[in-house]
């Protein structure tokens, strides 16, 4: 069930509510009692669980080291002047 954001546009008061996709938007602010609730965008978090594709994919640790020696005998692709950059 998604958590909705509020603020109350006459007192400032911020909520945050669980809501079902299909409830109505909330409308009374429950600090003033004023009908001045409106709904804001705020940034949604979620929680990655289980073994899947994100354990091995995108999940921290580090890349294998290069070999250095590798890396330098490449040049750059422009080197030598064969693209248009120079």
């Amino acid at each position: 069930m998604p958590t909705y954001e509020y603020v109350c546009k006459e007192c400032g008061h911020h909520l945050a509510v669980e809501q079902r996709m299909t409830e109505a938007r909330l409308t009374d602010c429950p600090h003033c009692g004023k009908a001045a609730l409106e709904r804001v965008l705020s940034a949604s978090g979620f929680a990655l669980k289980g073994s899947g594709w994100y354990q091995t994919d995108f999940k921290g640790g580090s890349k294998p080291a290069e070999n250095k020696s590798e890396a330098a005998a490449v040049p750059p692709p422009c080197a030598g002047g064969a693209c248009a950059c120079h």
